[in-house]
């Protein structure tokens, strides 16, 4: 399949200031009418949400793949990088990291040609390579659930690619964008199991095509300039200068030729870019206003998530499950609130099929978890524990970073592969608490920060039953 990327018509300008003999401006030719202050704000807002989640994912790329400058810098495009150890709280790429799993990271650039991912036969872990494009949606998956335990090559296209599946590749993934977020995953089973995973990593590889095809020659994509990721800009009225850029890099769908065509009233136009200069002071007063509109827009939908469309909510004693969140392009492409939500609250999290993720903020009575002043317990009866073709974890984050916390036992998480210590009668007690609670105890034991807390759970290939109804663990309860 081969995706339309949007076309700047640069004659259109000439256009709009052209004559008729007389003098006169031919109907036709008329320049748009400029939109009332109430209307750029309006479209700035809706502008605003739809942008904000290819803000967030550019901000990633810009850190990892173009600001050599940047701390969290990884190496440049179509470069396989390994974390060669489990994430803890010195890592702050993004918000709720996993330390389920060992990650590997690589931005694709698909201008010039596919990149092929080949994977080794992985039958006694579970592992997935998420592909994620401009837009933020999960388009496609390689991994235990998606593909299979068997090793093979996976194509991965832009949007322009029409060429056809190789002999010796499983299958082509096309994306809507040129630039493409792959990440893998692969399960460890605690310190003891890092080696295993690196030596294993190692045999992921990245082969651009005409090298997996045998060709000598390599196409070249054009030249391009990145705009510098600036927090502030991305907060105001300029938001439009880097959404114009991205725009030239992803493929706009039809259905949204409607959309485009609103927000061009404010500036938006793929490759305008510095539009945000030329704008009148109050025509900029209404797009801050739009834009602060869209923020609150976005953080209430993030604190009740039940406004959003096509997402499933089902909250209980704390916790509080959500599916619709995250997807393909093909589920969330007109999702746009939901989209932005899920960039906010946990950018990159996987499709609910992959990943199933409960949280809770609150104990069972709905008061906010907070470390410096109980601590907290939490029961599983043995029917009560989750039913997963993988594993489950729960996982400790500070308030408001949402990164994990240091502790002295360096435990973020625990879950099903943890050495747990169960009831005689299949229960499971859980300690979630800043002191040890004791050595008897300390094997089920999940630090707590000093402050306020979030936990998080995952559920790795969660079985049908955990997803109708959503599933969500018991209470937790505080003891003091």
């Amino acid at each position: 399949m081969k995706f339309q990327k949007p076309i700047i018509w640069m004659s259109a300008l000439l256009l709009m200031s052209a004559c008729a003999k007389d003098g006169s401006t031919p109907p036709s030719q008329t320049a748009p009418v400029a939109p009332s202050p109430g209307e750029a704000a309006a479209i700035a807002e809706e502008a605003y949400i739809y942008a904000f989640p290819m803000m967030e994912n550019y901000r990633t790329m810009f850190v990892q793949a173009i600001d050599r400058s940047a701390p969290g810098y990884m190496g440049g495009f179509n470069e396989l990088v390994h974390k060669s150890e489990l994430l803890g709280p010195e890592f702050k790429d993004i918000v709720r990291p996993n330390n389920d799993t060992m990650y590997s990271f690589a931005w694709l650039d698909l201008r010039a040609q596919p990149v092929v991912i080949t994977v080794p036969k992985i039958e006694n872990r579970y592992y997935s390579v998420q592909l994620v494009d401009m837009f933020t949606h999960n388009f496609d998956y390689i991994g235990t659930r998606a593909t299979g335990t068997d090793g093979g090559s996976y194509v991965i296209a832009g949007p322009e690619w029409d060429g056809t599946k190789p002999r010796d590749a499983k299958a082509v993934f096309q994306s809507e964008s040129s630039f493409v977020y792959c990440l893998i995953r692969t399960e460890v089973s605690g310190p003891d199991d890092v080696a295993a995973v690196v030596a294993l990593q190692a045999r992921y590889r990245l082969t651009p095509l005409n090298v997996f095809l045998g060709r000598k020659s390599a196409p070249v994509a054009a030249g391009i300039t990145f705009p510098t990721y600036n927090p502030t800009r991305a907060k105001s009225a300029a938001f439009i200068d880097l959404l114009n850029f991205l725009l030239t890099e992803v493929a706009v769908a039809p259905e949204k030729e409607e959309l485009m065509d609103r927000f061009s009233k404010i500036g938006i136009h793929a490759g305008a870019l510095g539009a945000s200069r030329s704008l009148s002071p109050e025509l900029r007063d209404a797009l801050e206003r739009g834009v602060g509109q869209g923020m609150v827009a976005i953080d209430k939908a993030a604190y009740d998530p039940s406004r959003l469309r096509g997402v499933t909510v089902r909250k209980h004693h704390g916790w509080q499950g959500l599916a619709g969140i995250f997807g393909p392009g093909e589920v969330m492409r007109t999702k746009y609130l939901a989209r932005a939500v899920a960039a906010k609250v946990g950018l990159y999290g996987n499709d609910v099929e992959e990943a199933y993720y409960p949280m809770a903020n609150t104990d069972g009575s709905g008061n906010p978890f907070d470390g410096s002043k109980h601590r907290y317990v939490m029961r599983f009866e043995k029917d009560e524990l989750p039913a997963v073709n993988a594993f489950w974890s729960m996982t400790m984050y500070s308030l408001p970073d949402q990164l994990m916390v240091s502790n002295p036992i360096a435990r973020y998480s625990i879950g099903d592969r943890s050495k747990l210590e169960y009831g005689k009668d299949g229960s499971l007690t859980i300690y979630i608490q800043k002191e040890s609670p004791g050595k008897n105890r300390s094997s089920n034991w999940l630090p707590a920060p000093d402050g306020a807390f979030s936990l998080q759970f995952r559920m790795y290939l969660p079985k049908p039953e955990s997803l109708d109804p959503l599933y969500l663990p018991p209470p937790v309860e505080p003891t003091r």
